[in-house]
């Protein structure tokens, strides 16, 4: 029964949330008001955000001493991929601040009272072994163009890539999957998660309504997705430290999106109440806010 509960949600015959349609004009609308969660509470996310340049630095330097070096770049890119997943307590400080409740990064930890803990976590596995086949991807990707033999030096693995025709083929090859992998991981997740901390619907429910948001609204969607991949490789390349700017910020404009992509909760969907909020009061704080 718990198996199911993770894929199903709490309800017998759960509804579908109803999706609206969106234009870049929601996007910028939701990236402002995420620059707005930000900057309201810097000092609680410095805490949050700092977890993920740090993450990075020491997956970088794992890639450097163990001569996997063409892991690198999978290794940066990937980060998209399990960014979804990664934001989850970005969307709970986001949401408590929606409804007027304290907000602190102790807060951010309120998301393993949800009880959609069970589908977020199973959820964040599915986005992990995706990862997972993408750096497996990859590796199976360089060894096809240059073989077993690790690169002897960071210049000369750069000048590989860079000055060879097989070089050429694998940045090509490499993007082109990566594309997919992307394409992939957008419509299962652009919206899955905050969607399970809002309600407890269950995996298929969350995935299937991302999924019906990208379909729905396909440029503006892709467009996000852009947007997404432009911030973590900007926030990369100076050793990842400027993800902690462009983690929180993504995160709580991803909560802000989802408000615009699906509509609001009925006092029934919603969950049960949070410090003495009745879920019909969370409900109606919701619609005054959007």
């Amino acid at each position: 029964m718990a198996n199911f509960h993770i894929v199903a949600g709490a309800s017998d015959a759960p509804a579908h949330p109803v999706v609206r349609h969106i234009s870049p004009s929601d996007l910028r609308e939701a990236l402002r008001k995420g620059f707005n969660d930000f900057w309201a509470m810097p000092s609680h996310l410095v805490f949050l955000g700092l977890i993920y340049p740090v993450l990075g630095v020491c997956l970088a330097a794992l890639t450097f001493t163990n001569n996997a070096l063409p892991l690198l770049y999978p290794l940066a890119s990937g980060f998209a991929l399990i960014g979804p997943f990664a934001g989850i307590g970005l969307y709970e400080i986001s949401r408590r601040r929606e409804l007027g409740l304290s907000t602190s990064w102790r807060d951010a930890f309120d998301v393993l009272k949800s009880p959609s803990i069970p589908s977020i976590i199973g959820l964040g596995v599915v986005l992990l072994v995706i990862f997972l086949v993408w750096l497996t991807t990859a590796r199976l990707l360089y060894e096809a163009m240059f073989g077993y033999a690790a690169p002897s030096s960071y210049p000369a693995f750069m000048d590989q890539v860079l000055s060879t025709p097989e070089g050429m083929r694998m940045i090509v090859l490499g993007n082109a999957l990566g594309f997919v992998f992307a394409l992939a991981v957008l419509s299962i997740s652009a919206i899955s998660f905050p969607l399970l901390l809002d309600r407890d619907v269950g995996v298929a429910v969350a995935v299937y309504t991302s999924i019906k948001a990208v379909v729905m609204n396909p440029f503006t969607m892709a467009l996000w997705g852009l947007i997404v991949a432009a911030a973590l490789l900007i926030g990369s390349i100076p050793l990842f430290v400027g993800l902690a700017v462009v983690m929180p910020v993504l995160g709580h404009a991803t909560w802000h999106l989802y408000r615009r992509v699906v509509e609001p909760p009925s006092p029934e969907e919603a969950h049960p109440a949070v410090q003495g909020k009745s879920p019909q009061s969370m409900a109606e704080r919701i619609r005054d806010r959007m």
